[in-house]
């Protein structure tokens, strides 16, 4: 018989916190952050945890999770507490601080644990990839030069793929030199949100 789905994402987990990329972690007691549910249809890629989330254990739990909340439409309870929202970070630890920001996830890390992990998600009808390094994995060569040009032509990108910026505080200049992405790109994405999590809430 096959092992019941929470069995398996457990076994990743504790192959996650055994890999000796991640000791230093496992040895501090911080465990990887990450939420692959079977009834997910929707996935958020992000970036890495930041070091509130990390701090308290949860992923987006910061105010670019807040921001990030506003922009899917969806309240605080909701998207802790459905089992539609799958969270996959391109790393599942708080990469450190850097001159500006955090720095970058480990370049090989997604490689190595998205895979098994997305595999247990079925049912996905949205990736939201959530700042470069998630589009640069997933698009590939589809990806546009740069962010802004990607996050501009979205539209290429459905139905699987849904790209943003990230919503750091840190990019509060970003979004003021680029009005259209609040004007037009977060109400579509609002919308698609909301019309995969009522479609699957009549089924």
């Amino acid at each position: 018989m096959a092992a019941p789905h929470a069995e398996k994402v457990a076994a990743i987990r504790q192959a996650i916190m055994a890999d000796p990329a991640n000791q230093s972690f496992t040895d501090r007691g911080i465990g990887p952050l990450f939420s692959a549910p079977a009834q997910a249809r929707i996935l958020v890629v992000g970036q890495a945890p930041g070091r509130l989330a990390e701090a308290r254990g949860r992923f987006w739990d910061d105010p670019s999770g807040d921001r990030l909340r506003a922009w899917l439409g969806v309240s605080r309870d909701f998207f802790y507490q459905t089992d539609l929202i799958g969270h996959l970070p391109m790393d599942f630890y708080f990469p450190g601080k850097a001159k500006t920001g955090d720095q970058k996830p480990r370049s090989d890390f997604a490689s190595k644990w998205h895979p098994a992990l997305r595999a247990l998600m079925p049912n996905l009808k949205l990736t939201i990839l959530v700042g470069k390094h998630a589009q640069d994995f997933y698009l590939g060569d589809q990806a546009q030069a740069n962010l802004t040009q990607t996050v501009a032509y979205y539209q290429d990108y459905l139905p699987d793929y849904f790209p943003l910026p990230h919503p750091s505080p840190l990019n509060n200049r970003w979004l003021k030199n680029n009005p259209w992405f609040l004007d037009q790109v977060q109400p579509d994405l609002a919308k698609y949100v909301a019309a995969l999590i009522r479609d699957e809430q009549a089924e």
